[in-house]
């Protein structure tokens, strides 16, 4: 371990506070051991025996020196030998057991804490992950688990080790000469004043390196994205993009090429320290030995636990802080696992089963309130920065105030005093200008969210009542951009149902006009739709998505009829498909179709949050308000198109 970790020098934070331990974490910590609290009690044993085995060499050394040579005695020579020989095959075989105890329960705890992280955030709501970087997410699942695993697999034994070696190497020293031990340990507060002499500029450097790495490692995740990718090639933007990586990257060279001089003249110094150490051992041993009070032997052994000893020093003096910065990272583990729900089942949930497929919105009033208490702190890892700003121009973005006039959708509530019902059955189209709430009432159905105010009913059963499960059950939503895993065609439609056969897949796939589509493909269903179903164009994408929803089978439909952006082919494969879908179910529709706003039975026009307009379309035409606006302006022309047709 020794004083080359980079967790000595960069626990600092940016604030210049320490990494605090307190009790109630370490319980914690060690609460995460207790299952594998027999294969840490074995590595105990291997330390105690390893460095049983370490104190021996240089006692045998001695021995040959002292008494061995000096009398010729060939037998005790051979065994003496042997022993040399012995020792490091066995030291290497307890090497070898102590490493795979130590990997158990490293990689044992790295299982526990991402299973219980992933299991936690998979089951927070919508709202925390439209505010939290999926950065920051990955960061919690793979560098804070790991920096966990290293507090207990790492730290800990490093310092239980050195602590057990120094206590070990100390004894046979006083043993054999105190006045030597005194000497070898003088050098001690000296090794100290080094530390923080150069430790705070190291800290410093350090610092400046995971800042600059932050900076390069984000601006090549905005570029390197697919998204990123294509925008960067349709604005011919790549070398300008390759130019601003080489700027970050020179920075991350410069502070590395810094922080290896920097430590390389921080080793040198602790080397010269062990050195005087060592000289004033052997110079002392020496001029004892001349005088006939001490053998040369022991001045050999005593040599050899020097080097022991001060490796143990070394390393004790690290600890406090390596164990400190390592438990940073249990801090942000526990803060994610202890992370409150907003949305969950309460006690007594009842589960849905048959479902007609009645829908109430009653009263219903939302706001995109967050609550910080549920989200991720800013809390500090230790020596890296706080937050990346600003990763492409390198500079805060700062933007005044502006007042504007414009009448907008912009306000607090989301939603304001909802009330409509849906019959089994029933179409409900919904629209209204973007931003006027559609999407966010639409959300509210499969309780994405729940309302602020108000409540919504399925078969007259609160939302809050019943159980989530069954609840996503009878529900199917198809959102405006349909999102396809990185995997196969059928797995994309299996995740609706995990045990569906080829058959219903094709039966899925067909009344989603999307079969005869796939079985095209080189792969068939087995064809990777690739990241976020890039290969696939827009309306195929949405037809598997409509396939996917087909196969759930739910009792209410929510859908987003997003075609404006599709082919006429595309579009009308999908309004075929969705004459399908919809039949016999109970389906709220944001409609961008006048086809589909004709066949609904009630059309809800929506205006800053508020249901402003209800009724068919002849009804909402002759009040001659918001609807009859949108249809002059929006489908009066389709209509007219499809009537010349």
């Amino acid at each position: 371990m020794g004083f080359h970790g980079a967790g000595w020098w960069s626990y600092v934070r940016s604030t210049g506070e320490k990494p605090k331990v307190t009790w109630g974490l370490l319980k914690r910590v060690l609460r995460y051991s207790n299952p594998y609290r027999w294969q840490i009690v074995s590595m105990l044993v291997a330390i105690l025996m390893s460095t049983g085995l370490t104190l021996l060499t240089p006692l045998i050394l001695r021995n040959l020196i002292d008494q061995t040579i000096p009398s010729k005695d060939i037998h005790r020579l051979i065994l003496l030998s042997l022993a040399l020989l012995i020792i490091p095959i066995l030291g290497g075989g307890i090497s070898i057991v102590q490493r795979r105890l130590n990997a158990s329960v490293g990689e044992g705890l790295i299982y526990d804490l991402r299973v219980a992280l992933f299991s936690r955030l998979q089951r927070m709501s919508l709202r925390f992950f439209t505010n939290t970087k999926v950065g920051e997410m990955m960061s919690r699942l793979n560098n804070d688990v790991v920096g966990a695993q290293n507090a207990i697999s790492n730290t800990l034994v490093s310092i239980i080790t050195s602590i057990i070696q120094a206590a070990a190497v100390l004894s046979v020293m006083l043993t054999l000469e105190w006045h030597l031990t005194l000497i070898s340990i003088v050098i001690l507060p000296l090794f100290i004043l080094a530390a923080r002499q150069l430790g705070g500029r190291l800290r410093e450097i350090a610092h400046q390196q995971l800042e600059a790495n932050a900076q390069m490692n984000a601006m090549a995740n905005e570029t390197l994205n697919i998204g990123g990718a294509l925008l960067v090639k349709l604005f011919g933007r790549t070398e300008v993009e390759v130019d601003r990586f080489d700027q970050h990257a020179v920075d991350v060279r410069d502070l590395g090429v810094n922080q290896a001089v920097i430590g390389s003249i921080f080793f040198v110094i602790i080397g010269l320290l062990s050195a005087v150490g060592t000289a004033l051992v052997y110079g002392f041993g020496g001029y004892m030995a001349i005088r006939g009070t001490f053998t040369v032997g022991t001045i050999v052994a005593f040599g050899a636990y020097l080097t022991s000893l001060y490796s143990a020093l070394q390393s004790l003096a690290n600890a406090p802080v390596n164990f400190a910065t390592s438990l940073v990272s249990f801090e942000r583990v526990f803060e994610v696992i202890d992370l409150p729900q907003d949305i969950e089942d309460k006690p007594g949930a009842i589960e849905l089963k048959e479902v007609s497929g009645e829908l109430v919105f009653d009263d219903v009033t939302f706001r995109y309130e967050v609550d910080e208490k549920n989200l991720l702190s800013d809390v500090h890892r230790a020596g890296q920065i706080d937050n990346i700003a600003a990763v492409l121009s390198g500079a805060k973005n700062e933007s005044a105030d502006e007042e504007t006039h414009i009448h907008t959708q912009a306000r607090i509530d989301a939603l304001d005093h909802v009330s409509f019902q849906v019959s089994p059955g029933q179409l409900i189209a919904l629209v209204g200008p973007s931003g006027a709430g559609k999407t966010t009432l639409t959300y509210l159905i499969p309780r994405l969210y729940d309302p602020s105010a108000g409540r919504i009913l399925i078969d007259g059963h609160d939302l809050r009542d019943v159980t989530l499960d069954s609840l996503a059950t009878q529900i199917g939503m198809v959102t405006q951009e349909s999102y396809l895993f990185h995997d196969t065609i059928r797995t994309n439609l299996q995740y609706a149902k995990l045990d569906a056969t080829q058959a219903e897949l094709e039966e899925a796939s067909r009344a989603a006009n999307i079969h005869d589509f796939i079985s095209g493909l080189p792969n068939g269903y087995d064809t990777i739709a690739g990241e976020r179903g890039y290969r696939l164009s827009g309306g195929e994408k949405q037809r598997i998505a409509l396939a996917r929803v087909i196969l759930k089978d739910p009792r209410i439909l929510v859908l987003d009829e997003a075609t404006s952006n599709l082919d006429s082919e595309s579009e009308a494969l999908i309004q075929e498909a969705l004459k399908r879908v919809m039949a016999g179910r109970t389906s709220i529709v944001i409609a961008h179709r006048l086809s589909t706003i004709l066949a609904a039975d009630l059309i809800l026009v929506m205006d800053r949050g508020q249901v402003v307009e209800r009724g068919t379309h002849e009804e909402l035409l002759a009040q001659g308000g918001l609807y009859a606006s949108l249809y002059h302006t929006q489908f009066k022309r389709e209509r007219q198109a499809s009537l010349n047709y």
